[in-house]
C-alpha cells in the first residue's frame, strides 16, 4: 500500500480486529481506492477482504449512506433501504 509511514493500529470494519495497518486492506466505499487525496479509509483484516464480494456494488454504498447505515437502528435503517429500493424497482422499466 501507499502509506504515509504510519503503522498504527485500525479496526477491521467487517470483524471488528485490531491489527497493524500494514496488515490490513484499505477499503473504500466509494470504490476509488486510487484517488487518494484528502481521502481517509477504512479497513479490513486479511480474511475479511477474501470473503467479501469484489464485485462491482453498482451504487450500493450510496444507498446504504442514504439509508443511515450505522446511524439510525436497524430496523429504521432496513426500512429505509427497502424502500429506496422499492422506489427505484417501480421506476425501471
Amino acid at each position: 500500500m501507499f502509506g504515509d509511514g504510519d503503522d498504527g493500529s485500525v479496526i477491521c470494519i467487517a470483524c471488528g480486529t485490531e491489527l497493524s495497518r500494514s496488515a490490513a486492506r484499505e477499503y473504500d466505499k466509494e470504490g476509488d481506492r486510487w484517488n487518494r487525496e484528502e481521502k481517509t479509509f477504512e479497513y479490513l483484516c486479511k480474511p475479511c477482504d477474501r470473503d467479501r464480494s469484489h464485485q462491482p456494488r453498482r451504487g450500493l454504498e450510496a444507498d446504504l449512506v442514504a439509508s443511515g447505515a450505522g446511524e439510525c437502528d436497524r430496523d429504521e435503517f432496513l426500512a429505509r433501504l427497502c424502500g429506496q429500493l422499492e422506489e427505484r424497482a417501480t421506476e425501471e422499466p
